[in-house]
């Protein structure tokens, strides 16, 4: 995808933006309802991002999810840089990005967002979300059993002293919209209960075999939008996050049922039903035939009314971006993380 730095143009096999299906947010901005998602740095590099990112523009994506911690934001700034020289409005992209662990403090999230504008060559995001509800930092690639000295559990007053500069940044103009990521539904009922500037979106995993319908529910309900990471089942996540009970949505022989009706690849299929359920999917691939099938299959062949029951049926609370390295004290599972019983753990 060289010739596209030097050389931007819409392509010929793309899909026009205009038809992409939108969202609604509770600000009454509207969201493409399928995005790139640009976390793919255990295994590819910033540049090689960059590119996807500049041909994922170019075959008709508009909403880019990139964060701080992906360590390529930069670089993608370049793409951005490019596409709009080139014709392609600000105003029609939708770029979301996320504060990182290490910046809740006082002041922080102000300059998070100034080195994310700067590098994304910016004024202004979309969406801006806390990327997880801990403080406790990591390094970018560290192990599964890496554990931080200074780690500790969510603390409710904390994370509103990060989420009322989040407000700040809306009031600012420097955001149009924040959200969380990574959330529960008992850490969202307490930011509902004491957000000034409620969140728009809930950035969460979901895919076939990991379908989240209470919680999903529940941020409907609430009018916060949910953006499914790991769409098709992240076979591409980084090996620390992977294990033996971990199961694969596109070997699942429903998602491969109707892949064969429709002559498409089984990720395909995840992604139709994500859209149609009504969640927002940023699958990541930085290959162009992926990429550009991906956002096509939101436009054409529909999935079935069958299917789609069919689908809500092979969900086996197979959570894989399990989050261990935010644990905080010895002796715990992940499971700790998610609030399972409906309780924080302290």
């Amino acid at each position: 995808m060289e010739n596209l730095r030097t050389n931007f143009q819409i392509a010929l096999d793309g899909v026009d933006p205009n038809i992409i299906p939108k969202k609604k947010l509770r600000t009454g901005d509207e969201m493409p309802a399928i995005g790139l998602g640009t976390f793919g740095s255990d295994r590819f590099t910033a540049d090689e991002i960059s590119d996807a990112v500049l041909g994922a523009i170019s075959v008709g994506y508009r909403h880019i999810d990139c964060a701080s911690v992906y360590e390529n934001e930069k670089e993608i700034g370049e793409a951005f840089e490019i596409a709009m020289k080139n014709g392609v409005k600000r105003e029609d992209l939708w770029i979301n990005s996320k504060v990182w662990n290490d910046m809740h403090g006082d002041g922080d999230v102000l300059l998070s967002v100034a080195q994310t504008l700067k590098d994304l060559k910016l004024e202004y995001l979309d969406l801006y979300l806390i990327h997880w509800p801990f403080p406790n930092y990591h390094a970018p690639g560290c192990s599964v059993d890496s554990r931080s000295e200074n780690a500790r559990p969510y603390i409710h007053e904390e994370f509103m002293k990060t989420w009322r500069q989040m407000e700040r940044l809306v009031d600012m103009g420097l955001v149009k919209n924040i959200g969380t990521s990574n959330m529960t539904q008992a850490k969202m009922e307490l930011l509902l209960r004491d957000a000034r500037i409620k969140p728009a979106v809930n950035e969460m995993e979901q895919h076939p075999h990991f379908q989240q319908q209470e919680f999903f529910e529940f941020c409907l309900k609430n009018d916060i939008q949910p953006i499914g990471f790991c769409p098709i089942g992240s076979p591409t996540r980084p090996d620390r996050d992977k294990t033996e009970k971990d199961t694969v949505d596109i070997e699942d022989p429903v998602i491969v049922a109707a892949a064969k009706r429709l002559g498409v690849h089984p990720a395909v299929v995840c992604i139709k039903w994500a859209v149609q359920r009504g969640q927002v999917p940023i699958p990541f691939s930085v290959r162009r035939n992926e990429f550009l099938s991906n956002i096509k299959c939101v436009t054409e062949n529909p999935l079935t009314d069958e299917e789609m029951e069919a689908i809500s049926k092979i969900d086996k609370n197979c959570r894989l971006i399990k989050g261990q390295v935010f644990l905080w004290k010895d002796n715990q599972t992940w499971e700790d993380l998610w609030d399972l019983d409906g309780n924080i753990e302290q």
